[in-house]
């Protein structure tokens, strides 16, 4: 086969799926910050679930004051008062990650190493800010791995954020590649959908959040994304008998789809 088929890069989401970041690292923040503004708005693990269905920091605010305070939504500095909040909260977050209590999950650092070396290009699809995913590599694998990944699309770099496809077609374009070279990998339903919507083959490592998602159409559904000493738990598709997501399975994945 040409190698111009093969595998030749992976698009990670972050959130959820590089580190599992939102129950103890985006909604500590938001709330820390809400103290700092003088709100007495708390988000508690379930209710953060459910607005987690709303892809993006701002816009998720925005949306808790349309459904929870809505008298706020009256002021006159309304856009720019909620882009302070929200800096607000990602230097919250950002210290959270500098601390160390946001690590990768199973099998992350392993399998970017990896594809580091078999030189399958690297890139970020995510709607979290920038900001936040500099602090998360620098904090988890080091300053270094930051050049490592030729595209970082994150924050408000396209104006439709996940379901829609905009992340993915900025970032396949950056790469100069076409969707059936590559492979996205994803933890909720909002994120395989956007990936899908761009013609990628997606990988889906489930998190604590997103467990219970609809993810018909992900070529394989995991816990994680699994090490030799620990194994990740199959949920659905087909993983060739392994038990951890290495270079060579992503491959065959993609050379699979070419025939399918």
């Amino acid at each position: 086969m040409n190698t111009c088929n093969k595998l030749q890069a992976v698009l990670f989401d972050v959130d959820g799926t590089l580190a599992d970041t939102e129950q103890d690292g985006h909604r500590l923040a938001f709330n820390a910050a809400f103290h700092d503004f003088g709100l007495s708005w708390n988000w508690d693990i379930d209710l953060y679930g459910k607005l987690l269905q709303i892809t993006g920091g701002k816009e998720r605010i925005r949306h808790y004051m349309e459904q929870y305070a809505p008298a706020t939504l009256e002021r006159s500095d309304l856009p720019e008062w909620i882009g302070s909040l929200h800096k607000a909260k990602t230097k919250y977050f950002e210290s959270l990650m500098e601390t160390g209590h946001i690590p990768l999950r199973p099998g992350v650092a392993r399998l970017i190493q990896e594809l580091h070396q078999e030189k399958v290009k690297l890139a970020i699809a995510t709607t979290t800010t920038m900001e936040n995913v500099m602090a998360l590599l620098k904090s988890t694998l080091g300053e270094a791995s930051i050049e490592w990944f030729a595209v970082i699309g994150a924050g408000d770099i396209v104006p439709k954020k996940k379901p829609a496809p905009d992340i993915y077609h900025w970032v396949l374009n950056q790469l100069k590649l076409s969707p059936h070279q590559c492979i996205a990998i994803e933890d909720s339903e909002n994120g395989l959908k956007s990936a899908m919507a761009a013609n990628l083959a997606t990988l889906v490592t489930v998190s604590g959040y997103t467990r219970l998602q609809n993810f018909n159409g992900a070529v394989a559904v995991l816990s994680d994304l699994g090490e030799p000493f620990r194994p990740f738990t199959h949920i659905s598709g087909d993983t060739l008998g392994k038990q951890w997501v290495d270079y060579q399975l992503l491959n065959k994945i993609i050379e699979d789809a070419l025939y399918h």
